[in-house]
């Protein structure tokens, strides 16, 4: 997945969730530290802090294994593959741990210039589908 190295490093930005009928869910800040390493059982790792208007915080840490030409996670909230499907595409399919029945298609399009990036999930609910989440990122290191 050669397309990942784009990503490596840190973004800041903003998550945004809809309903689907397009009803404004929840939104906060967030950082994101996207790193490759040498070694290890992970190929990649994602850090990532989020924060609200209303002063909570929450902070998320996980790895995914490249298998053959995928990315593959099995985390406490979340399973399941990525793949690069064009040079600045990355898809992923997840199904959620946390919500029971559920799962997100994300698809990641970063920016010809390699400084933002825009992630859209399109998010599944006992197979219909439930909301969308648009998150606006632009790199800082």
């Amino acid at each position: 997945m050669p397309a990942m190295f784009a990503h490596e490093g840190h973004w800041d930005g903003f998550y945004r969730h809809f309903s689907a009928d397009g009803d404004l869910l929840d939104q906060h800040r967030t950082t994101t530290w996207c790193e490759l390493p040498d070694s290890g059982p992970w190929s990649y790792i994602q850090h990532n802090k989020l924060f609200w208007e209303d002063g909570r915080t929450a902070e998320y840490e996980f790895g995914g294994a490249l298998v053959g030409d995928r990315l593959v996670w099995d985390t406490d909230r979340f399973s399941g593959t990525g793949w690069q499907s064009h040079e600045n595409t990355i898809l992923l399919m997840l199904d959620r741990k946390d919500v029971p029945d559920s799962y997100y298609i994300e698809l990641i399009t970063l920016a010809p210039d390699g400084q933002s990036r825009a992630r859209t999930w399109q998010w599944f609910l006992q197979g219909k589908a439930w909301k969308r989440t648009l998150c606006d990122e632009w790199r800082t290191g």
